[in-house]
């Protein structure tokens, strides 16, 4: 059977939007009637309903994001809802890449702490969170610097992914580069990384008792120029699906590990300025804060969603509405609906 990936194209002027005046809407859930559940930097989720009303949702709603003047103090400080899951319960877990904490909120606002420590320590800059079909719950340290944007450089391996056992946080994996979004394939067979600063993405077997196994580079060692993968998602014919943030690229890596770009919408010179400076460690707030720009300024995650799964819908950082487009094969149920 013929990869649909191989042949599909991306046409722009068929692009369509939901949601309007949303702030950082970095990670995107999706249900079966068709609703949406938005990161936002207010503090909690956007509910987008299938007949196109949204609701902010939030313990408290946070004017940091909207009010600051300074684009660093915009995205280093404040509350940062960033990666989504559903509890088994419905709830909505929230990674706080702003706050440095687990958080799980119901869906009228109250909230708690799951965890913000581990053995004593600050847990470190919160990014991801995933709960599979065991009801395991997954979280991805991007690094353990506190101002991110220090991070960004490419000998900085710190990042780590633990796994909530016995009520308390605990480190199964480390050594990654700016560890961004997990995801598993179908068979829960291994754990898939995006390595940020990395430039690659990488996984790792999952064994029967929640151990993982060796770190392997998942296709090329180097996805390229401008290569900062952030977002990724399989469909159902195995290809996983993933964004570049900085670069604003959308891409897909076959099941045999080969790559395809499907779209580019990153300013050249600016991704070159960007890269030089990153290459040699001296990414500051100048550089860094030029990049973002086109259908999703700052791509980050990639969600599958619609009555068919075959939806995708492309979340960022700085963008205020959510792009998407008929993808040409559906993302698998057993990943998307974890319910």
């Amino acid at each position: 059977m013929t990869n649909p990936v191989l042949d599909f194209g991306i046409d722009k002027s068929s692009l369509q939007y939901v949601g309007s005046g949303l702030q950082r809407p970095e990670c995107i859930l999706a249900e079966r009637d068709g609703s949406l559940w938005s990161a936002d930097a207010r503090g909690g989720v956007v509910h987008l309903t299938p007949d196109g009303q949204q609701q902010i949702i939030t313990q408290k709603i946070s004017g940091h994001f909207e009010g600051v003047r300074s684009e660093a103090s915009r995205y280093l400080e404040g509350t940062l809802p960033n990666g989504l899951a559903f509890a088994r319960n419905g709830d909505i877990l929230i990674s706080n890449f702003g706050t440095d904490r687990l958080e799980v909120m119901t869906r009228t606002g109250d909230s708690r702490v799951l965890a913000d420590s581990i053995d004593g320590e600050p847990i470190g800059k919160v990014n991801f969170v995933l709960r599979d079909s065991k009801d395991r719950i997954w979280i991805t340290i991007s690094t353990k610097i506190k101002n991110w944007m220090h991070a960004l450089r490419p000998d900085l391996p710190d990042g780590y992914i633990a796994r909530y056992i016995d009520g308390k946080f605990r480190i199964v994996a480390s050594g990654f580069h700016f560890t961004n979004e997990i995801r598993m394939d179908a068979r829960e067979e291994y754990i898939y990384v995006a390595e940020t600063t990395g430039g690659c993405i990488s996984r790792l077997r999952v064994h029967e008792d929640g151990t993982l196994g060796e770190r392997e580079v998942f296709g090329p060692s180097s996805l390229g120029k401008g290569a900062w993968p952030d977002g990724i998602a399989f469909d159902s014919f195995g290809n996983l699906w993933g964004t570049m943030v900085y670069s604003d690229k959308l891409f897909v890596l076959t099941p045999q590990g080969d790559m395809r770009l499907l779209l580019d919408e990153g300013d050249p010179q600016k991704v070159e300025a960007l890269e030089k400076a990153f290459f040699k460690n001296e990414v500051n707030e100048q550089v860094l804060f030029a990049t973002g720009q086109g259908i999703a300024p700052w791509m980050a995650s990639v969600t599958f969603g619609g009555a068919d799964l075959q939806t995708l819908y492309i979340g960022s950082l700085k963008g205020s509405r959510i792009p998407f487009f008929r993808a040409p094969v559906p993302g698998h149920p057993m990943v998307h609906w974890n319910d």
